[in-house]
């Protein structure tokens, strides 16, 4: 029996370790099916996603969802302490329980020594009456204090990432809409200057991509966490980037295909690496986000805005080419993450978190313009403000 607690208490602390280790100081991505936290992940997140089910209200289960992600690191900190606990009382156990106490040995009292002495307490009601307890002691004192700070520098490293990720998405509001969509973000850059305008922000989303894939790949728990608003999320935002991409590279006549393409690269690279962190596979059959009438719809919405379509009778076909590229995994990590994707063309305008100054713009301009009603401009800000007034509130 002894033996048997020897080697238990060994693979606890070596296992709780080896993957705190892997979560917390290694920048790369982990490795082992059979990780604590990746047993911790998946034995969690499914019983979480299955209570938010249930809240029949939209706002109320995005935000059962939203508690999951800075829960499940103070819950899996609190695996990490137990296992280790039991995994040093143990240790004492196998060593016959060298201990002064006065309210009795056995292995109670050796996890309440090794309680106390991982959270340095140092109580002094029982002490070890053996060198090699003493060793032992000394050793889980030591560990416990490292492993503090450890997770005093891990949170900070955590939510800088976090904060990184969310800046852009929040920019992307008044670019793309909320949610983002390709429809608008092309309609938004459709003006004297805007193929610059749009070039420069997928050089700028090819480093975001980038960044991604480096922080979500060393710390995949950021994965669950959400973003400020409901209508927002970073795997909309990617996808519709993405949209945006294969869009220029396949329909679109324009100095912008350049850097599409290397967009579209990095994109889809964070993509499938994410998709893979959690052993996803991409969707086959899964339903079709732009079938031809929509593809119509938004032929239609880009003409109208002056931007030049390629229509040569195999542009739909390029575009379902380069949608099988990243669409399956986009959709299997939708399913997992309980995070819709973006359509491509909104059946009606939503309001943008950050765009309620437009109308005000909008009649500002009106105001001061000498125009008669029939101006382009005059009519474009009136055509503005209505656009405003059809949004829904946050």
């Amino acid at each position: 029996m002894r033996t048997v607690s020897l080697i238990a208490g060994i693979l606890c602390v070596l296992a709780v370790l080896l993957d705190a280790f892997q979560t917390i100081i290694l920048p790369r991505r982990a490795t082992g099916r059979f990780r604590l936290t990746r047993v911790f992940y998946l034995t969690t997140w499914r019983p979480w996603t299955w209570l938010a089910q249930r809240l029949r209200h939209p706002r109320r289960r995005e935000t059962c969802y939203s508690y999951y992600g800075p829960l499940s690191l103070i819950l899996l900190l609190i695996m990490w302490a137990t296992v280790m606990t039991v995994g040093f009382g143990l240790l004492y156990y196998a060593l016959g329980s060298p201990f002064h106490d006065a309210a009795g040995g056995g292995l109670r009292s050796d996890l309440y020594v090794s309680g106390t002495t991982i959270f340095t307490l140092g109580l002094g009601d029982v002490t070890p009456h053996s060198a090699a307890a003493r060793v032992l002691v000394i050793l889980e004192a030591g560990t416990g204090l490292g492993f503090l700070a450890v997770v005093m520098g891990y949170f900070p490293v955590l939510y800088s990432a976090f904060s990184r990720r969310e800046v852009s998405i929040s920019l992307l509001d008044a670019r793309a809409g909320s949610p983002p969509t390709a429809a608008e973000l092309m309609r938004r850059h459709a003006y004297e200057g805007g193929e610059s305008a749009l070039t420069l922000l997928l050089v700028e989303w090819e480093r975001w991509s980038a960044e991604l894939l480096e922080s979500h790949i060393s710390y995949p728990q950021l994965c669950y966490f959400r973003s400020q608003h409901n209508n927002q999320s970073w795997l909309s935002a990617l996808t519709s980037v993405l949209d945006t991409c294969a869009l220029l590279i396949a329909g679109v006549q324009g100095r912008e295909a350049r850097q599409a393409q290397l967009t579209f690269a990095m994109a889809r690279h964070a993509l499938v690496d994410l998709a893979q962190i959690f052993l996803l596979e991409p969707v086959k059959n899964m339903p079709d986000r732009l079938p031809s009438e929509r593809y119509e719809q938004l032929y239609d919405t880009l003409c109208k805005s002056g931007i030049q379509v390629c229509r040569d009778g195999r542009s739909l076909e390029r575009l379902r080419g380069m949608r099988a590229l990243y669409e399956g995994y986009a959709q299997a990590l939708s399913e997992y993450l309980r995070m819709p994707l973006p359509p491509w063309v909104t059946d009606r305008p939503h309001k943008d978190n950050w765009l309620a100054v437009a109308k005000l713009r909008a009649q500002t301009e009106a105001a001061n313009s000498p125009a008669s009603a029939t101006d382009p401009l005059a009519e474009a800000s009136q055509a503005l403000a209505r656009f405003v007034d059809e949004h829904h509130d946050f």
